[in-house]
């Protein structure tokens, strides 16, 4: 299925220049507060992995999975002008049921948070725990992430089933909110614009017209790859002095899935971006990964693979490791600049809101194609292959989603908008391409 189709699930943040962002009224100035927080969310039990056809079981976790969340708060003499938190995961996605749990935990324990503003977003990870299971049954029909379930053998007695799992993530997100928020200090923001070549479009076009996600380049009919991609590196850096560097955000408009087939879980290349930016900067550095517009794209490289393993090899360096390298590279690059312009006081705004959006329909024809599909698997799911039982399981919600569809024409997206100083954010729950 299109990755685009990923409706409810993941959070994509998207910083642009705040000349895009004319449509806000202008906000108060401030006095710049944050706090930074981190926890771990791989559990001490094996896990389906996510992001395969394939069950995937692990219990081997290879790197750690973080939390990291930002919270941040203006202020003036009257009071509060608006608040935001942040909360990157090393998982594949978010699914609206977990920020559902996270935002009523924190009204528990933070009562001046206003929790509609709690940003939970993924890095997109292809080996992070798995966020459903063909034992759920409560799906949605537009949480296209219930389809993509798996099938966890049922005498694997020790595998925390993600039903657990999400109570379990849902915890620690909610606590390292809090911590975030009670840890709010003065401070200093400033924002810079890096580069770094990270994402590879991945879908290729041949002569026929026809398109392929991971296509052989190499094919004698191959024509062109069929859409751009973006190698900025976004870069918001907080400050408690102009000595003192806390926390980075970082925005790549990539997924990060360069390890996406093995069986341990992993952050893979935000790993070793936060273990080097760490050695170079200092050990208790804060890392807040942003993955922005990247539907359609992809780590892996299309073409010259054998000139890029040479150089790696000469280097020394994983391909995960080639990657952190040049995020870094980008972020030193423009550092000492950021330096120089810290803000303390700045326009601050955050508007969440909850957007009705026509949604695609599902033809007659597709709708005839999904039932087929359902009907001659019904009976005997416990024996298709697991692709298979996967494309099963997306045609019963495509039929699910064709009755929803009758009565309710429009998809509930909650979006938000944050100017933060000269730079805008803002968020969507899709898969977008780059240049949608």
């Amino acid at each position: 299925m299109p990755t685009r189709m990923l409706l409810t699930i993941v959070l994509l943040l998207i910083p642009y220049h705040l000349t895009q962002a004319g449509a806000l009224e202008t906000p108060r100035q401030g006095r710049l507060y944050f706090g930074w927080a981190r926890t771990s969310i791989p559990p001490d039990r094996p896990v389906a992995v996510a992001g395969q056809y394939h069950t995937r079981i692990s219990g081997e976790v290879h790197d750690p999975l973080l939390a990291t969340a930002l919270a941040v708060e203006t202020r003036d003499e009257t009071g509060v002008i608006d608040q935001a938190v942040f909360v990157s995961c090393d998982l594949a996605a978010i699914r609206r049921k977990v920020q559902e749990k996270v935002r009523q935990r924190v009204k528990q324990r933070v009562a001046e948070l206003d929790v509609q503003k709690i940003v939970i977003s993924a890095t997109h990870t292809h080996t992070a725990p798995a966020l459903t299971d063909a034992e759920e049954t409560d799906l949605h029909p537009y949480d296209f992430l219930g389809s993509w379930a798996y099938r966890i053998p049922a005498e694997q007695k020790d595998v925390m089933r993600p039903a657990e799992y999400l109570d379990f993530l849902a915890e620690r997100i909610s606590a390292v909110v809090a911590e975030a928020w009670q840890a709010r200090k003065p401070g200093g923001m400033s924002a810079a614009l890096g580069h770094a070549a990270v994402a590879h479009n991945r879908r290729a076009v041949y002569a026929d017209g026809t398109a392929r996600m991971y296509g052989n380049t190499a094919d004698p009919k191959f024509s062109h790859i069929e859409g751009l991609s973006d190698h900025s590196v976004d870069v918001l850096s907080f400050w408690r002095d102009k000595e003192q560097l806390e926390g980075l955000a970082i925005a790549v408009y990539c997924p990060s899935q360069e390890v996406e087939g093995e069986r341990y879980l992993s952050a893979d290349f935000w790993y070793d971006t936060r273990k080097l930016l760490r050695e170079k900067y200092h050990a208790e550095l804060h890392v807040l990964p942003f993955c922005g517009a990247g539907g359609d794209q992809s780590p892996h490289l299309m073409w010259n693979k054998q000139a890029e393993l040479a150089r790696r090899n000469r280097r020394g360096l994983s391909s995960r490791q080639e990657i952190a390298r040049r995020i870094v590279g980008a972020v030193g690059a423009v550092l000492e600049d950021a330096r120089r312009n810290i803000r303390t006081e700045l326009a601050f705004q955050h508007r969440a809101e909850v957007v009705p959006l026509p949604v695609w329909q599902v033809s007659a024809e597709r709708y005839a194609q999904a039932r087929a599909v359902f009907e001659a698997g019904k009976d005997k799911t416990d024996q298709l292959s697991n692709p298979d039982y996967i494309n099963w399981r997306v045609s019963r919600t495509l039929m699910a989603r064709r009755a929803h569809q009758q009565e309710h024409p429009h998809y509930q997206a909650e979006l938000h908008l944050v100017r933060l100083g000269d730079v805008a954010v803002t968020t969507n729950p899709f898969e977008l391409y780059p240049d949608y």
